[in-house]
Formats: structure tokens, sequence, C-alpha cells
């Protein structure tokens, strides 16, 4: 490894990752003395790729970059649809961000009005040395907020704006380049469809179920827990048998808090830029929508903004398909969009109990499902997963936003 003047966490990369990383460096021309290595974010934070920094100490300028490394134990990878998720990454990141940008750009939208993602700066997709190497948001003022908190109404409508733009995108380049746009969707792989024809999957699930029900205390709420997080994949199989292509997109896919940078301005609006693409597929708009809502808001955020929020997204919607000479109402109106949510709300409102579980866990105990996908088997990877030695804090999370989800799929008619 001294050849590559690496320095630092060195954890879990092959050589054929650093090898390809050291690649990446030399092309930068910075005439690089040293390249040091930091861990980013807590266990938790993310579950699919290993993060890390990079500083990059050249001759007469430095750089900072972030690494998405893949796993190469075979248990972690099976687990995690590694490679599913990192083909999708390279696929968005390669190929449909920079698409959607440049028909921003034939169309001549303002560069403040367009679609922005980090810089991709190289992939490597050899599988399983996958690699994905991109700019580092935090040397533009871009931080992440706490998982634990309800977004703000701002930091909402800045990522519904961001769902405008990019859903609008997928309407504009499907009216003005259908077969662009159908090459790339099918570049693009469903990971829940994957996870849905592993028959232990379906098994852990039922487990999982059953231990959520267990987490709330009133009886009311026991029973409308009932069934729904093992339903969610035939409910799915449903849903799109009779979903109308026209009307989908191309999704961002797992907008919850740690997939989101946010710059906090004292005098403009709150900006943000989506930092995730690993779940990216072709589907309904709403899922994206209430994907967010459910997992980066809690209940007394929704219950004062939901239909705000539902509009506000549609006139940005409007507005960004006006840039192409096309208008929401023919092309998304609003009446499909509300029809949307119904559809969908009883299989978001599942998969919404099934990352509670995940994503309301603390440090200690998010790190003991990381060791078990890196180190053990299926059945040591569903054990802790488990409720059952979650600490106290984290049983009063899970369980509040349980109800909290409870709450608001009755106040806006979605249950």
């Amino acid at each position: 490894m001294a050849q590559y003047n690496f320095e630092g966490d060195l954890s879990n990369i092959s050589e054929r990752q650093l090898e390809f990383i050291n690649k990446v460096v030399l092309e930068q021309e910075l005439n690089a003395s040293k390249v040091v290595f930091h861990p980013v974010g807590k266990a938790g934070d993310n579950f699919v790729a290993n993060i890390k920094r990079i500083h990059i100490e050249g001759e007469h300028d430095t750089l900072k970059l972030i690494i998405k490394i893949a796993p190469t134990n075979e248990i972690a990878r099976q687990t995690t649809n590694t490679g599913i998720m990192f083909n999708n990454e390279t696929v968005m990141y390669t190929e449909v961000l920079p698409k959607f940008v440049s028909l921003q750009i034939a169309a001549g939208v303002p560069e403040d009005e367009q679609l922005r993602f980090a810089k991709c700066y190289g992939t490597l997709t050899e599988q399983p040395n996958e690699v994905i190497i991109l700019e580092d948001l935090n040397e533009s003022g871009y931080t992440m907020l706490d998982k634990f908190e309800s977004l703000s109404d701002d930091c909402v409508k800045s990522i519904l704006r961001n769902f405008a733009i990019l859903h609008s995108l997928s309407f504009a380049m499907k009216n003005k380049e259908p077969e662009k746009y159908d090459q790339l969707k099918a570049k693009l792989m469903d990971v829940w469809d994957v996870m849905a024809a592993i028959p232990q999957f379906e098994m852990q699930i039922a487990n999982l179920e059953n231990q959520l029900i267990a987490v709330v205390e009133d009886e009311e709420h026991k029973r409308i827990l009932k069934n729904k997080m093992t339903d969610m994949f035939a409910v799915r199989k449903k849903i799109l048998k009779h979903e109308n292509q026209k009307h989908l997109i191309i999704q961002q896919g797992d907008a919850w808090t740690n997939n989101i940078m946010f710059k906090m301005g004292e005098e403009g609006p709150v900006q943000s830029i989506m930092i995730d693409y690993q779940a990216s597929n072709n589907v309904s708009p709403v899922v994206d929508l209430l994907y967010m809502i459910l997992n980066c808001t809690d209940h007394e955020t929704r219950s004062k903004n939901f239909y705000n929020w539902l509009d506000y997204y549609h006139s940005e919607l409007d507005k960004s398909l006006s840039n192409f000479g096309l208008k929401a109402n023919f092309i998304y109106p609003k009446d499909q969009l509300d029809a949307d949510l119904k559809r969908y709300a009883k299989l978001l409102f599942g998969l919404s109990l099934l990352l509670a579980n995940v994503l309301m866990r603390d440090t200690t105990e998010a790190a003991e499902i990381l060791e078990a996908m890196r180190t053990a088997g299926i059945n040591e990877i569903a054990e802790s997963m488990t409720t059952q030695n979650l600490q106290g804090e984290t049983i009063l999370r899970l369980r509040k936003r349980i109800v909290g989800l409870i709450d608001s799929f009755h106040e806006f008619g979605l249950l």
C-alpha cells in the first residue's frame, strides 16, 4: 500500500479498490504527496457501503473526496444486495443525472434552477470491488442533520423541490426522447423485487412484524399493525400489475435524513442535495414523496404541513415542466397524484414500519447489525435486527415513530 502514499483508516478496502482510488487520485493532477483516509459518520448512517473521506494533499492544492466502498464479504453482499445497489448508483451518477442536466441546459434552464447532485469523480463496477468516488459536499457548506429529529417545513420543501425537478426530467425525457428513457430505466434494477423473491426475507419480515406489534401498548394499534408488513409484497405486486407506465418516473428511492445533505442559509432558503441513488428505479412519484415524508418527519410536523407539501410539490413540478413546454395538469394531474397516494399508502406504511426498526437504533445497536452483516450468517443477521435487546430509549423512539405513522395515516385518510 505504501506505493499509493495512503495513510489513515484503510480498513475493509481491497487491494483492487485501493488501486482504483489511486488511479482517480492521479487523474486529479495535484502531484499528491499524501492521501489520508478518514471514516465518515457513525454506525447506522449507512448499511450498504463503507464510507471514507480522503484528503489529498497536493503540491499546490488540496482536495477532499467521499469514497463509497462495496463490501467484498459475500454474506454482506447478499444481505444488502450490494451488486444491485452499486449498479443503480453508478448508472444514476454516470448516465441518468448527467443526461437530465443536459436536457435542462438544452432547454435554457438557468444554472441555479438545474438539478443539483454531487460531482462524480469515478466509478469501479467490477464485482465485488465496486467503488464510487464523489465530491465532498461538506466543503460546499452542506451538512447531515440528526436522523432522530423531524425535518422542518423548510427542509421538506427543499427536498420536494428537488423531487419535482428530478421527476419532471423523467417526464420531459419520456416526451422528448422516449427511447433514451427506456434505455436508461432498463439499466436500473428493482431491489425490492429481489428481496421479495427470497423466502428467508419473508420469514424475517413476519418475525419483525410480531416484535413491532409488541413494542406498541394500545390494543387498537396492535390490531392495525397486523399483516401490514407481511402483506407488503403482495400489495406491491398488485399495484405494479395495474400501473400506468406514463405516470412513472426514475425515483431517488431512499430519501431518508442521512441520504440528504442540507445547507442552512441564514438569509436565503434551505438548500438540499440527495446523495444516495442505490435504490433508484422506475416507479410512481408518490413513492419518493411518501417515503421521505413518513421517514423524515414526525406526526406533529406532518399534521401541520402534509397537504401544503403536496400542493407545493405539484406546483414545483409544473414550474419545472414548463421549461419543456409541458404542464403538470396534463402530464401528472393533481387528482392522479392524490389517487396514487391512496393506492401506494398501504405499501409505504408497511415499508416505513420496516425502516423504523433500523433507522431508530442508536450507534451501538446499529453497529451490531453491521458487524453481523460483515461476519455472520443469515440467521445471525436476522437476530441482530430483532427488537428484543434494544435499549429503553430506542424502544421509546420506535414506539413514537410507529404511533405517529398510525396517527398520520388516520388523519390523512390513507390507512
